[in-house]
């Protein structure tokens, strides 16, 4: 607990704090309040938890819709006590993350979710190819706490950081205005959580080492490559078994399978077949991109079009810095072109009448009879914004000159 209350340790935690921002706790609290009301309370709070005495506050519950439908639960604790789980998980990071397997790649520091994808290529390049996907039933809200707690106390001795961490597991949860208590689970929203889930599977990683399995897992998510079917059957009915009488975790068998890697998905991404794997975009993942999309860029919004522009580069910036990973150029350069083609639509949606629509082709160097025949064409937006007049009038070059980020190497046009 000195450890953890030291100084320099501090100062890190409250600026990875206020770099994380994050809603406020039960008690209010933003992030940009903490640090003066540590300059307040801090000496009372650093004798609480050398002494042992600090009580967490119980975390705030929210729901937050998953990427794949469904709803996530999440805990938010108090700033401050985000703040305390961070200065925690520093200092026992350093200790226990060189133990970690090697193939275990999520919440750690000098490892991504990349990393991992390219490993589960390799595997599959190397003949391994049939996946034991394996999906944990709520795993996050399912953790045994006295089997969690078991695992930490064989590596930490202080009893009070212990007590601390127990303390952050059964503080509760805020819901609908009564607290609950938290009788299993690690609340997704804190600091410590991510380490404490990584300890707890690290458990299923040796098993898997011990048994000699090719494995990669990222958080919950972990995926077993093997030669054939019936191999993949017998390893998925064997960790079955393993987690719930070592560990008392389910695994969801609705969300599980053994099939060829191409049919499933692993961090947003599926492989090609054959003995040169290619990495790719999972289907699910495009369709997301979609949907994303279309959300920043409905016709009925109100803004111009370079506002919608501004607003929509900023997701394909992300977005393409974690996808533009994938090896099938293709489908990068065919969704550039789909995002052309929905911004033009929404130039031609925002013309309106037909005269204005005349006048900004000719504007645009359409010709007079092209720009007289598109703009009355009985025809839908959608359909012609891919004309030779809309990509004519409106070029990728336009819509660099507005900042539309590329997801992939453009064309000129």
């Amino acid at each position: 607990m000195e450890d953890i209350v030291e100084r320099e340790n501090l100062r890190k935690a409250l600026a990875q704090v206020k770099r994380n921002k994050g809603a406020a706790g039960i008690d209010g609290m933003s992030v940009d309040g903490l640090s003066a009301y540590l300059k307040e309370h801090w000496p009372t709070i650093r004798a609480q938890l050398l002494d042992g005495t600090y009580q967490p506050q119980p975390v705030r519950r929210v729901e937050i819709p998953k990427a794949s439908g469904g709803l996530r639960l999440l805990g938010i604790p108090t700033a401050l006590d985000r703040f305390i789980q961070q200065a925690v998980m520093q200092v026992l990071q350093v200790d226990w993350d060189p133990t970690f397997s090697e193939t275990s790649f999520g919440f750690r520091p000098k490892h991504s979710a990349h990393q991992a994808v390219e490993r589960a290529q390799a595997y599959i390049a190397f003949g391994h190819a049939i996946v034991v996907d394996i999906d944990l039933e709520k795993f996050f809200d399912r953790v045994n706490h006295d089997i969690l707690m078991g695992l930490v106390a064989k590596r930490v001795a202080d009893k009070r950081i212990l007590k601390l961490i127990r303390g952050f597991l059964t503080a509760g949860a805020l819901e609908g205005g009564l607290v609950s208590p938290t009788e299993e689970g690690t609340p997704q929203g804190g600091p410590l959580s991510p380490l404490l889930s990584n300890l707890m599977l690290d458990v299923l990683d040796k098993e898997l080492e011990k048994r000699g399995h090719r494995f990669v897992r990222y958080a919950d998510d972990c995926n077993i490559y093997v030669r054939s079917q019936k191999a993949g059957e017998r390893v998925m009915a064997g960790i079955e078994r393993f987690l719930a009488k070592r560990l008392r975790l389910r695994v969801n068998t609705v969300k599980s399978a053994v099939a060829k890697p191409g049919v499933r998905k692993f961090l947003g991404f599926s492989f090609t077949a054959g003995r040169q794997p290619r990495r790719r975009i999972a289907p699910q993942a495009i369709a997301r991109f979609k949907a994303r999309v279309r959300g920043l860029t409905r016709r009925s919004c109100g803004r111009s079009l370079a506002q919608i522009v501004k607003e929509l580069s900023v997701y394909l910036k992300g977005w393409r810095g974690y996808f533009g990973f994938c090896q099938t150029s293709s489908v990068l350069r065919a969704l550039n072109e789909w995002l052309r083609r929905r911004l033009r639509a929404i130039a031609w949606k925002q013309w309106k009448r037909g005269d204005t629509r005349f006048t900004e082709l000719r504007r645009r160097g359409v010709g007079r009879d092209l720009a007289a025949k598109t703009a009355g064409s009985p025809h839908g937006p959608w359909r012609l914004a891919n004309s030779p007049a809309l990509t004519m009038a409106l070029p990728n070059s336009f819509f660099s000159s507005l900042g539309l980020a590329s997801i992939a190497a453009q064309r000129s046009a």
